[in-house]
């Protein structure tokens, strides 16, 4: 706001000084240096004026009221060469009408075309989209979590999100690390991580770039990402939160696929019943524990003699955890005995 400001002031300096300038080139035109001055002035905060009040008048708007006003001035043109106005001979009744028409289908024309949407636009212009055609295209940065994880290889590979895929060679570098661990957990998440990258590699109609950048003052991979999404405008794609809240104070867009897997799993209602899988006994007694596909853990009462078997449950409650969501349930089974033992009686 305040740059805007600098420059209409100066803006208007040189206004003034174009009206001094012209009262002593053209002293017939104007008189004397002051009036110069003066006029200079004048026209310099009128057009400042009309710049404030166009302040909410966008360059789209503009751009259609041009079209619009030059549309309406084809068809005041048209009628006015129709022949329907031969009979007004003199000549100040002709100007009035043809002042009449270009005003008023201008007017309309503009009018018209400011209230009008991109497809009213195809409809009166064929075949023709008013797209941006230079468009950059979307940069996927991923970072050692991301790659590790793998959901980001079946988002892109089932279109769920699209782009050219880019890994730096220092994300690259941390992953051979890590492969080549002396500890076996480690070890295996490395190799995953680069079978992940040989997998994204593979996906067809895909564009996989390796990154040579380097910031040899960032000591730590994560700054190094963020550098590097600021500098080249990608999207960082990770599942580390820390990262992704670093990312977000310094307005770098990321996106968080855990947050994402989170958010796309199956929500239960209480009475819904399912099948299940005991794999484990649960913390306090009698309980079993068992996952869904997607991760979701379902703490089952009275079901750990149950651990191996499959089963029927029905949901009881839900618990929103900071890690996800905790499903509580009953053994079907055993609700269904209790429902038929009271029938009986």
């Amino acid at each position: 706001m305040g740059s805007t400001w600098v420059i209409r002031g100066f803006f208007l300096v040189l206004c003034i000084l174009g009206g001094y300038s012209i009262s002593q080139v053209q002293p017939l035109l104007v008189h004397s240096s002051v009036s110069g001055a003066v006029i200079g002035f004048g026209f310099g905060g009128l057009l400042i004026a009309i710049d404030e009040m166009l302040k909410g008048f966008s360059l789209r708007a503009f751009s259609a009221a041009t079209f619009g006003l030059i549309l309406g001035s084809l068809i005041a043109w048209m009628v006015d060469r129709s022949g329907l106005f031969i009979y007004a001979d003199d000549v100040p009744t002709r100007w009035l009408i043809r002042l009449c028409l270009f005003v008023g289908f201008s007017y309309i024309g503009m009018i018209l075309a400011m209230r009008s949407n991109k497809e009213d636009f195809s409809l009166i212009i064929p075949y023709v989209r008013f797209t941006r055609q230079n468009a950059p295209p979307s940069i996927l940065l991923l970072d050692t979590s991301a790659i590790i994880d793998g959901r980001v290889a079946d988002l892109i590979e089932f279109r769920f999100i699209e782009g050219t895929v880019v890994v730096p060679r220092f994300v690259l570098k941390e992953l051979q690390n890590i492969a080549d661990s002396p500890d076996a957990i480690r070890r295996a998440r490395g190799r995953r991580g680069l079978e992940v990258l040989s997998r994204i590699q593979k996906i067809p109609m895909l564009e996989f770039k390796l990154h040579e950048s380097d910031f040899p003052d960032e000591p730590a991979v994560d700054s190094k990402l963020i550098r590097l999404a600021k500098t080249t405008g990608a999207k960082l794609f990770t599942t580390d939160f820390n990262l992704g809240k670093v990312a977000e104070l310094q307005s770098v867009p990321f996106v968080n696929i855990a947050a994402v897997a989170n958010s796309m799993k199956t929500i239960l209602l209480p009475g819904e019943v399912l099948q299940l899988r005991i794999a484990r006994e649960g913390k306090d007694k009698g309980q079993g524990i068992g996952y869904m596909n997607d991760g979701t853990m379902v703490v089952v009462n009275q079901a750990a003699n149950m651990i191996g078997q499959q089963i029927e449950i029905q949901v009881q409650s839900t618990l929103q955890t900071g890690a996800g969501v905790i499903v509580f349930a009953d053994v079907r089974r055993a609700i269904d005995t209790a429902f038929v033992h009271k029938e009986q009686t």
